[in-house]
């Protein structure tokens, strides 16, 4: 499409980029307007404010199933999703039944972003009550071996998900977190006959990436 498109050799990371910034400059210095979107657009002033309408979309197709889920499984990476969820479900007391899946392999350092996008946007919309640290609830044990690279527990989660329920999981995102869904199912977990609701967040796209992975099926 025509865009001035940087490839940037620095690893990954979580946070915002000095290459990032200096785009952004580039763009000022040539006399242009920049709009600048961040990774996940996680730490822009309202990334979180999404998923507090998916909070209350569920909400509303619960009233009409007539029950209400007891967890909700999403995977955490930039932080924007599990935070705007966190405060879209606080508003019922059920931020901690939001159970985020690490995928980052950086779990302090996504866990403080997501505890500081979630402030602020419980602030933006006029929670009512802080948000307290034990509020971000996250498992770190599914994210290795790196960000972006799937553990074979990982390839097998995406083969069950597509084989039983013609599910499409990525091995960055999704995979990883429904990896980590069916193990706490078989761990126990989730106390027996709880309704979880897995959010799925896209990502099928990445798997073409990683077609060699899957050459064989």
């Amino acid at each position: 499409m025509g865009a001035d498109v940087r490839l940037v050799d620095e690893g990954f990371d979580i946070g915002i980029r000095q290459s990032w910034e200096e785009a952004i400059a580039d763009v000022k210095a040539k006399g242009g307007k920049p709009y600048a979107i961040p990774a996940g657009a996680s730490v822009h002033k309202y990334g979180g404010l999404g998923y507090v309408g998916f909070a209350e979309e569920v909400r509303a197709q619960e009233k009409q199933l007539g029950f209400a889920f007891d967890y909700i499984v999403v995977c955490t990476v930039t932080g924007s999703t599990h935070a705007g969820m966190l405060v879209g479900f606080a508003k019922d007391g059920r931020a901690r039944q939001v159970t985020g899946i690490d995928a980052s392999f950086t779990p302090a350092q996504t866990k403080a972003q997501v505890l500081d996008i979630a402030r602020n946007t419980a602030a933006l919309v006029g929670l009512g009550h802080e948000i307290a640290d034990d509020d971000c609830v996250l498992i770190e044990d599914y994210a290795y071996p790196a960000y972006g690279v799937p553990s074979e527990e990982t390839k097998e989660a995406i083969r069950l998900s597509a084989r039983l329920e013609g599910m499409i999981t990525d091995p960055v995102y999704e995979g990883k977190s429904m990896q980590g869904m069916i193990d706490l199912v078989n761990k126990g977990y989730f106390p027996k006959g709880s309704k979880v609701l897995y959010a799925h967040l896209g990502g099928a796209p990445a798997i073409n990436g990683y077609a060699y992975t899957f050459r064989n099926g």
